[in-house]
């Protein structure tokens, strides 16, 4: 098997008894075609696997040249985390239906995978988003986000009110259930849902979209890539800012969080054919009939 890559890894979704066979199979092939396997430790052990290198999540970008994703679109994304600083490549594979990332189907991985490490893929580059929080002008947190960086409210369920700068200029203050600040990539998730535009992954933005304002007149607005995002928070007992919707920080009245594009980007490699607006109409059922 000729292949552009030495070493790959195999990563899972946890608790999935059903990608045991499939990550067995695609890590007998890889090592049929003379190339070194490493496995996640924690999908290792739950499916049994001994014969391949475990290897921790946190040690994959210093070992391997191309990782495989197997499972879904929550799984790529704390993945791509990880991976940004290494710039190592991704392929996603799904187990179930299309992703928005993970657009390889569970019964063409073989075939698919083995066409596209001989070098038949379409890569693509996504931005992520570097927070960080200061509390009376320190930095206390910093967190990535390859999908979105999300202020909501507390659990009290009282509206936040907060102040917007865009390279240290003021845009706004808004009254809202919150904000999400989303790259290109995160643009059909949460922010689609809050009524923000799809943007290109290729597009060198980030687009603010608010969460039920309280003025109508609050709309999305898309800036560069190149801006830095400072968000005040001015009011709001227990308000929160989320990163992907898998790891979040309290906020307190007065804390800063200023997000600007990370400096490494992540490359996520499709199959060859591949298009973006296919995904799209697949996804968003788009040209379907109604009933």
């Amino acid at each position: 098997m000729h292949s552009l890559f030495k070493t790959i890894a195999l990563v899972g979704r946890l608790n999935t008894p059903a990608l045991g066979d499939p990550i067995a199979r695609l890590a007998a092939m890889l090592e049929g075609g003379g190339i070194k396997v490493l496995v996640e430790q924690d999908i290792a052990q739950e499916h049994g696997i001994t014969e391949y290198q475990k290897v921790s999540r946190d040690h994959i970008g210093k070992l391997a040249d191309l990782v495989v994703v197997l499972g879904g679109d929550g799984t790529m994304l704390s993945v791509a985390r990880l991976l940004a600083p290494y710039r190592i490549p991704l392929v996603g594979i799904n187990q179930g239906r299309l992703g928005f990332m993970t657009d390889i189907p569970l019964h063409e991985m073989e075939v698919t995978v083995s066409n596209m490490i001989a070098g038949q893929f379409v890569p693509e580059e996504r931005i992520l988003l570097e927070t960080t929080i200061l509390r009376d002008g320190q930095p206390i947190s910093t967190s990535l986000a390859f999908n979105d960086v999300v202020f909501s409210r507390g659990s009290i369920g009282s509206m936040i009110e907060f102040e917007i700068f865009v390279d240290n200029q003021f845009v706004y203050s808004q009254r809202s259930d919150g904000l999400v600040v989303s790259t290109p990539t995160g643009s059909t998730a949460y922010a689609l849902a809050s009524g923000g535009p799809i943007l290109h992954p290729a597009l060198p933005a980030i687009t603010l979209v608010p969460i039920c304002p309280q003025s109508l007149s609050n709309r999305p607005i898309v800036v560069s890539d190149n801006a830095q995002v400072a968000f005040l928070l001015t009011r709001g007992q227990g308000a929160r800012v989320h990163f992907d919707n898998q790891s979040d920080f309290e906020l307190h009245e007065m804390d800063r969080v200023m997000i600007r594009r990370y400096t490494n980007s992540l490359r996520i490699l499709h199959p060859h054919g591949y298009s973006y607006y296919d995904m799209l109409r697949a996804k968003l059922r788009w040209g379907e009939k109604l009933l």
